[in-house]
This record gives C-alpha cells, sequence and structure tokens, in this order.
C-alpha cells in the first residue's frame, strides 16, 4: 500500500531541574495514500474543456456579429455590442448553475438563456449567409450550440436533485437566512437615517442661545423623531455628527438623553465608541 508521510504536533510533559512544562513536539507518521480518483480527474478535465469552448465561442460569435454590426456602426461599438449576445446566455448559464440543487428557480435561467442563444445563433447566421453562403451560416451558429450543450452536459453532471421534503426543507432555510440579511441591512439604513434626523432636528448648537425657541408647558409633546434616546446612542450620534468635544456630547447627551446622566458615563461610552470605531 502507497503511502505518505505526514508531521503532526503533540503535547508531551518534558522536565529540567525538577519543572515539567507542557511542550510542544512535532512527530511524523505514515498514512495511506488515497488511490486516484478517476472520476474527479474526468470531470475536472471536461469542465476545464468546456470552460475553453465556451471561450472560443463568445471570441467566434463576437468576431462574426461584430463584422455584421460593422456595416451599421463604428467597429468599436459593433464589436463590444456582438459581445452581449454570447454573454447574456452564457450569465443565465451561470444562474442555472447556482440554482442547480432548486429546479423550480434554475427552469426561468434556462429557459431564458434558451432564447439568448437563438438570437445568437440567428445573428451568427445570418452573418455567414451574407459573408458566403447558407451553410457557412448554419455552421458558424453551429459553435454557439455546441458551447451550450456541452456546458448543459457538465451541468447536468453537478446538479444533484433534492426529494420534494428536502427541497422543501431548503427553501424554508434559504428564506430564513434571506429574511436575516435583509432585515439587518434594513436596520443599518435606518439608523443611519434616525441618527441624522436627530442631528437635522435637534442639532447641538448652544443652549443660551437667545433665539433658541423656549418650551412652553402647553406645547405639543415631542414627536418619534426628538423623542429622548438612551445615553449610549446619544454619544454615538453626537460623535456621528462631528461633535467631539467630552463637554458638548456631555451637553447633548443631557439634551436628547438623560439630563442626570454623569460626566463619567458620558466619558466611558465616548471611549467605548472612539475604541471600536
Amino acid at each position: 500500500m502507497r503511502t505518505r508521510t505526514e508531521t503532526r504536533t503533540r503535547q508531551v510533559a518534558h522536565t529540567v531541574d525538577g519543572d515539567t512544562e507542557i511542550i510542544d513536539e512535532d512527530y511524523q507518521i505514515d498514512i495511506p495514500r488515497p488511490p486516484i480518483d478517476w472520476d474527479s480527474v474526468g470531470l475536472a478535465v471536461v469542465t476545464t474543456s468546456t470552460a475553453a469552448i465556451v471561450l472560443a465561442s463568445i471570441a467566434w460569435s463576437t468576431t462574426g456579429i461584430g463584422d455584421l454590426l460593422d456595416r451599421a456602426a463604428p467597429a468599436a461599438a459593433a464589436y463590444t455590442g456582438a459581445a452581449v449576445f454570447d454573454l447574456l446566455w452564457i450569465n443565465c448559464m451561470i444562474l442555472e448553475w447556482l440554482a442547480r440543487y432548486d429546479a423550480a428557480r434554475a427552469e426561468l435561467p434556462r429557459r431564458a438563456g434558451h432564447v439568448a442563444l437563438a438570437i445568437a445563433m440567428a445573428a451568427v447566421c445570418a452573418h455567414g449567409v451574407l459573408a458566403d453562403s447558407v451553410t457557412v451560416g448554419i455552421v458558424s451558429a453551429a459553435v454557439s450550440a455546441l458551447a451550450k450543450a456541452g456546458w448543459t452536459l457538465v451541468l447536468r453532471e453537478y446538479a444533484r436533485p433534492l426529494d420534494a421534503r428536502t427541497q422543501a426543507w431548503l427553501t424554508r432555510r434559504q428564506a430564513r437566512i434571506g429574511a436575516k440579511l435583509a432585515l439587518s441591512a434594513q436596520l443599518r439604513r435606518l439608523a443611519v437615517i434616525e441618527a441624522r434626523t436627530a442631528i437635522r432636528i435637534s442639532p447641538d448648537s448652544d443652549p443660551d442661545r437667545p433665539d433658541q425657541p423656549v418650551t412652553s408647558p402647553d406645547s405639543d409633546p415631542p414627536s418619534e423623531l426628538t423623542a429622548p434616546m438612551t445615553v449610549k446612542d446619544a454619544v454615538r450620534t453626537a460623535v456621528d455628527s462631528g461633535i467631539t468635544s467630552p463637554d458638548s456630547v456631555l451637553r447633548y447627551v443631557h439634551k436628547r438623553a438623560d439630563a442626570n446622566a454623569s460626566a463619567a458615563t458620558v466619558d466611558r461610552y465616548l471611549r467605548l465608541y472612539r475604541k471600536g470605531a
């Protein structure tokens, strides 16, 4: 049996002058070498060669369609537009690959890929007909069809169909995780909006300024946008709005959060926020 030598680490007790310490010691062990997985090797070869075929198809189709469009547009624009024809059905194949474990989701990019491929083949065939003959046009269009067929076979080898219950379980789990990601992103966005709105409505200006309006006892209660916040949130909001002086931050906290908040508490939150930033 073929083996290979592998170096591992273990902890051993080592004593010097009566003092024992646990140290790391390297040792070597011979483990069996697994046989070559020819199936994986063959699949890797097929995948690599198919990717090369797809690239060749892009070059061929872009050249033909670009020459066709060059009759009505500048060369740069013509060949740029020609690349769209093949890139579209290739993007559909990638989307189909990403949804290979969900047959329902993979169906739409598969159909869209077939439509995009048919349009690209028609354009290549039209170029062949105008440039030489119908036979040349058909053979030229077949290049894209062969590339698409090859990738479809490779994708079918990688895809593993799931039974109905496992598919339902996977769909529920994907929906739950997707909802968490969407909620996290929206909460971050709302936090930014809330902080900016609070600063716009209650800026950290001089509280003794004579033109500052005085709140009368009969005035309406504050709205949700000016409702008091926690000391920690007030410190974060003040720093995010450019207020860096500890005294100014403390005044802002007294105004927006807690009038009895101590300077030590505000300084502690201020240090924690700056350290985290």
